[in-house]
């Protein structure tokens, strides 16, 4: 079978599943305008009845853990399944914020200073104010949509949200006070650079999905010479952390305009207005062509390893 039918994964399991099946529908519908293609619920981490590798190209929309740090990845190469988007190794990379920011900083993106801690080792406010000033980004270390994400500019605040981590990893940043940005990266090459103005000043989860809230500007107004900068950055940090096919990567610009990476989203939200397609969209591509884009590496790759296996 030369073309596959497109299996367009979401929901999942993690924090943000409501997110994901939002982001699965609006791709299926844009998907169906170009390739046969089936929508699949994921409620368990496990491959969702149905999907089979020797008919279906998996286009993935499941955000967070499992869905998005390797772990459906690795089941779907165990299956011999073609997917769209990041392998295993490089979702599993993109997923651990230190780990990503160790990396692309050894190609020579800038990166926020900051530490990595967990429950049975957290520093004190004391200790972290002194590590890394007195404003502090609190956030644990592989989640997304700004899932538990703490601003601290008062020692109370810190302290009281170092008391209430119990589980995971956490990372500790020096607060950057200035303008939020980011990047589609698509097959290599990044798209347009659009900027985050949350009318709060925090680009938090209630920003993010509550519509008003946030004021999008896309192209951001930048020189031409710091774009380019920007843009350099992204396509860096995509092929140092083995990236494939697409991601998004967020910066945060300081008033002196120097950009740090924040993170790199390997599947990102991918809704008509989520950042991407924004991105996308300054680089000549609607929704639907882009969702085409996203996915026709996958499809190749079906075909190759189709044709190897007939000869």
């Amino acid at each position: 079978m030369n073309t596959p039918v497109i299996a367009v994964f979401a929901g999942g399991t993690s924090s943000e599943k409501e997110v994901s099946s939002s982001s699965g529908a609006a791709c299926a519908v844009a998907l169906c305008r170009s390739f046969t293609t089936r929508l699949f619920g994921v409620t368990a981490n496990a491959l969702p009845e149905g999907y089979d590798p020797s008919v279906h190209v998996v286009f993935s929309t499941l955000h967070g853990t499992f869905g998005e740090d390797g772990g459906m990845q690795r089941l779907l190469d165990a299956a011999g399944g073609v997917y769209a988007g990041c392998g295993a190794e490089a979702s599993a990379l993109t997923m651990d914020k230190a780990l990503t920011k160790k990396t692309v900083s050894e190609k020579g993106v800038p990166v926020v200073k900051g530490i990595e801690f967990g429950p049975e080792s957290k520093p004190t406010a004391a200790e972290l104010a002194r590590l890394l000033g007195p404003r502090i980004v609190l956030k644990p270390n592989n989640e997304g949509s700004s899932v538990g994400l703490t601003l601290a500019d008062d020692p109370g605040t810190l302290a009281g949200a170092l008391a209430s981590i119990s589980a995971g990893r956490w990372l500790a940043e020096s607060r950057i006070v200035g303008r939020e940005l980011s990047v589609g990266v698509l097959k290599g090459r990044a798209m347009g650079i659009v900027e985050i103005r949350p009318k709060s000043g925090v680009y938090d989860y209630q920003s993010k999905y509550t519509s008003g809230m946030t004021e999008y500007l896309a192209p951001a107004p930048l020189d031409e010479g710091l774009a380019a900068r920007i843009r350099e950055h992204a396509e860096v940090a995509f092929g140092a952390c083995g990236c494939r096919d697409y991601a998004r990567v967020d910066f945060m610009l300081s008033s002196e305009n120097e950009p740090f990476l924040l993170e790199i989203n390997t599947l990102p939200g991918m809704k008509e207005m989520s950042l991407l397609p924004k991105s996308a969209r300054c680089a000549g591509l609607d929704f639907t062509a882009l969702v085409r884009e996203m996915v026709s590496p996958a499809v190749e790759r079906f075909r190759l390893a189709a044709a190897a296996r007939r000869t």
